[in-house]
């Protein structure tokens, strides 16, 4: 029987080949592969993570990429504070046709309680607030939180005060600053949220 032999050269190249086949089909050389492309998809000023409001949990912003976002500064104690309502039926109304408002509480205009968990309670009891809170932290220069750094960045314009309104396009950019006097449900702010839902992500 005749057999075919291998010069050293040749077991080399195969040796390399069997290793490098290895690699790629291993489960940790996928994931490798695979964690770009999910990192990939989220818009830098969602990627990143804030403690929740009601249990202090990580959550990821990314897990809203392809969204419209509405980001408020909430205080309790504000003659703004009644925007809950409005805030939550914005939610409630859009939110299957993909918008999301994220509402991030606030002492630095000194009108916040200094406990989540009573920041928590008086959202649910007093609005039944649903939409996305987090824990308390600063807004305003000069030490916002990470999203904040960035929307400020993007746009110039930092809170003047409670209730201060950033709308999120699909993309991932910034498209409008709305002041704490344009309620929920003014008719033009409402119209730009439609224009938003109605893009493609």
């Amino acid at each position: 029987m005749h057999r075919t032999t291998l010069n050293p050269i040749s077991r080399f190249a195969a040796a390399a080949l069997l290793a490098l086949g290895a690699q790629l089909f291993s489960p940790s050389a996928s994931a490798a592969q695979s964690a770009p492309a999910a990192s990939a998809t989220c818009p830098a000023l969602l990627n990143q993570t804030f403690p929740r409001l009601q249990d202090d949990k990580p959550e990821s912003l990314c897990q809203y990429a392809g969204k419209v976002i509405l980001v408020v500064n909430t205080a309790s104690y504000c003659g703004f504070t009644p925007q809950y309502k409005g805030l939550e039926a914005l939610y409630r109304e859009y939110g299957k046709q993909g918008l999301v408002v994220l509402g991030f509480p606030s002492n630095d205009f000194h009108q916040e309680m200094d406990n989540n968990a009573k920041i928590a309670t008086f959202c649910k009891d007093t609005y039944n607030v649903q939409f996305p809170m987090f824990a308390p932290s600063h807004v305003t220069e000069p030490k916002p939180n990470a999203l904040y750094e960035q929307l400020i960045l993007a746009t110039g314009d930092q809170p003047k005060w409670n209730f201060y309104k950033y709308l999120i396009g699909r993309d991932g950019k910034v498209v409008g600053v709305y002041p704490s006097l344009v309620s929920p449900d003014n008719k033009d702010f409402v119209a730009k949220i439609k224009t938003l839902l109605a893009q493609k992500p």
